[in-house]
């Protein structure tokens, strides 16, 4: 199976064995289990992060088992997935320091007059949004 989760923790424990036996939980609490260090090392580079893991389930008994067969990065979101004017807002809104100015004696800019300034640079980043694709 195959699922994105944020990992919240990884814990390494001992086994009686001598082994280590990490345990990797998600942001729901659920656990995933693997002995397999290369796997257990990359779940512990990416605690705090999404992830897309793969993993399977064994009963053993009264029991069900988790194993984590596989852990990877999560991709960002395509760009198809992002609408060129909420994008071209955000962008507008984190460029309004430069934009407007941010001199400590300016006097407070009307709400007006920001969106007069915001609203051409919003329009310009969407334009090239939408024309220039996601390269």
């Amino acid at each position: 199976m195959q699922k994105e989760v944020t990992i919240e923790r990884v814990d390494l424990l001992d086994t009686k064995g001598g082994n280590v036996r990490y345990v990797v939980r998600d942001e729901d609490g659920n656990e995933y289990t693997t002995f397999r260090e290369q796997i257990g090392d990359r779940a512990k580079e990416l605690e705090g992060r999404r992830a897309l893991i793969e993993f399977h389930e064994a009963r053993r008994g009264t029991y069900t088992n988790v194993y984590l067969d596989k852990v990877e990065r999560a991709t960002a979101p395509s760009h198809e997935d992002t609408d060129p004017q909420e994008a071209a807002w955000r962008t507008a809104v984190e460029a309004a320091p430069w934009l407007v100015g941010e001199a400590e004696n300016e006097s407070e800019v009307s709400p007006a007059e920001l969106y007069d300034k915001l609203k051409p640079f919003k329009d310009r980043v969407a334009r090239d949004i939408t024309e220039d694709g996601p390269d």
